[in-house]
C-alpha cells in the first residue's frame, strides 16, 4: 500500500513518539513534527517525505541548527521495485554519518502501519553549533500553542499557530460586545494577552475593525471564522 500525500505519515508517527512520552504537535515553525518531552534537553523534530530524496535530506542538515535530535521519516514500501528500497542501509549510513535518525513507516490494507526506527540521531559525527534564538522560538510555540491542531506535512492550508490562537482569544469577547465596541485595554485585561493592542492594530487576519479612537468590533470575516475555528477556542476554554 502507498500513501498518497506526506500527511498519512504523521499519525503512525505522532503515535510512536507519544508512546515515548513525548507530547507532539504538528507544522511548528516549518518543522514537520516537534515533540517535547519531560527531561529531555533538546525538543525532537520529524521531518517527513513520501520518499528519500535531497530535500529532505537538506531539511534535516537545517533542524540540526535547532536540535540534535532531528529525524528523516518516509514511507516503507513494500513492493521490490525502486532504488530507494533496495538501499536503507546505505541511506541509513549516511543519515548516521550526518547525525540524523532515519524512520521508516509501513502501510498494510488490514492493519496498522509499522514505524521502524533504522538509526537515531547522534551529535558525535558532526557537531553543529545550535542556533539557541531559533531553538528557543521553536520551544516557544510549541508551549504556547494549547493543543495540536495542524496535521504534520501539511501544504497550502491555513495553520493554527499561537497568534491565530491569541487572535481568536481577542475575537471571542468582540463578539458578543455592543457597536461602540471594547477597547485594546479592556480586552488586554479581559484575555490576558500584553500585545493585545498590536494584534488589533496590525489586524493580521481581517478580523478586527476600529470604530472610533481607542475602540474595535469584530467583521463579519471575524464572526465567521469564531465559527471556523470553534475546536480551538473550547480546547482553550477547557
Amino acid at each position: 500500500m502507498s500513501v498518497q500525500y506526506e500527511t498519512e505519515l504523521y499519525e503512525p508517527l505522532k503515535i510512536f513518539f507519544e508512546q515515548q512520552g513525548y507530547t507532539i504537535k504538528g507544522e511548528v515553525r516549518l518543522c514537520d513534527l516537534v515533540g517535547v518531552k519531560e527531561g529531555a534537553v533538546e525538543p525532537l523534530i520529524v521531518e517527513m517525505k513520501k520518499t528519500f530524496n535531497l530535500s529532505l535530506l537538506l531539511q534535516g542538515m537545517e533542524r540540526l541548527k535547532m536540535s540534535s535530535n532531528v529525524y528523516l521519516a518516509v514511507e516503507r514500501s513494500r513492493a521490490k521495485r525502486g532504488a530507494v528500497n533496495q538501499r536503507w542501509g546505505e541511506l541509513s549510513v549516511l543519515c548516521r554519518r550526518l547525525g540524523l535518525g532515519l524512520i521508516t513507516i509501513t502501510f498494510y490494507k488490514t492493519k496498522q502501519p509499522f514505524v521502524e526506527v533504522l538509526t537515531f540521531p547522534t551529535d558525535q559525527v558532526i557537531p553543529l553549533t545550535k542556533n539557541k534564538r531559533r531553538q528557543s522560538r521553536l520551544i516557544d510555540e510549541f508551549h504556547e500553542r494549547s493543543g495540536d491542531y495542524n496535521v504534520g506535512g501539511s501544504t497550502r492550508t491555513k495553520l493554527i499557530t499561537s497568534y491565530r490562537e491569541k487572535a481568536l482569544r481577542i475575537a471571542l469577547p468582540l463578539r458578543d460586545a455592543d457597536s461602540k465596541g471594547l477597547s485594546p485595554l479592556s480586552l488586554r485585561n479581559t484575555t490576558g494577552i500584553g500585545n493585545a493592542s498590536a494584534i488589533l492594530q496590525h489586524n493580521y487576519y481581517g478580523w478586527f475593525v476600529r470604530v472610533s479612537r481607542g475602540r474595535y468590533i469584530l467583521t463579519p470575516l471575524g464572526m465567521s471564522d469564531l465559527v471556523k475555528y470553534q475546536n480551538v477556542i473550547d480546547t482553550e476554554q477547557n
